[in-house]
Formats: structure tokens, sequence, C-alpha cells
């Protein structure tokens, strides 16, 4: 199993905080039972987020390399090209 990365420990430690003080203050709970179904509530979501954080040189099925559209196919290009155009120049055809 791989070593959690720094991003996935903030996020993850983040979550637990925040969700637990968040939770603490809503239901005003003040029983040891309902502190630590808060508590185990907290860090099942935190470790939720921290392991849909994605990783470092992983990137969605799909997306292109540093945001630039894929690479189009010749024969795509050719059927973008106006009619009448040609691959020959303007001097190519008059020698011709």
């Amino acid at each position: 199993m791989p070593r959690p990365t720094v991003a996935q420990l903030v996020y993850g430690s983040c979550t637990v905080i925040l969700s637990t003080v968040a939770m603490l203050a809503l239901s005003q709970t003040s029983s040891g039972i309902g502190v630590a179904v808060i508590a185990l509530a907290a860090l099942a979501l935190g470790l939720l987020v921290a392991m849909t954080v994605p990783l470092p040189g992983t990137r969605p099925a799909g997306s292109a390399t540093s945001g630039q559209a894929p690479a189009e196919p010749a024969r795509l290009a050719e059927r973008r090209r106006p009619v009448g155009a040609s691959s020959e120049t303007v001097r190519g055809r008059a020698a011709s």
C-alpha cells in the first residue's frame, strides 16, 4: 500500500477537524456517546476525503496534457481544409 501524500494528510486532517467542530456545534450534544459517534463519523469522512484526493502524476480519463487539446490526426486535418485548397503551392501549380 503506498504511503499517503502530504495533500492527502492535509485534506483528511482538515476535514476531520472542521467536520467534528461543525457537527458538535450543530448537534449541541453533551453526552459521551454522542461525542464518540460524531468523532467516528468525522474520522470516516476524513478518511474518505483523503482517499479521493488525486495522486500526483495521475490524470482523469479523457483529459489532455497541460490543458491542450489532443493532437489531431492527419486525416481529420485533411477534411478541414477549405474546398479547392490543395497541398501544392501556387508556384508549383504555375510551373506545371
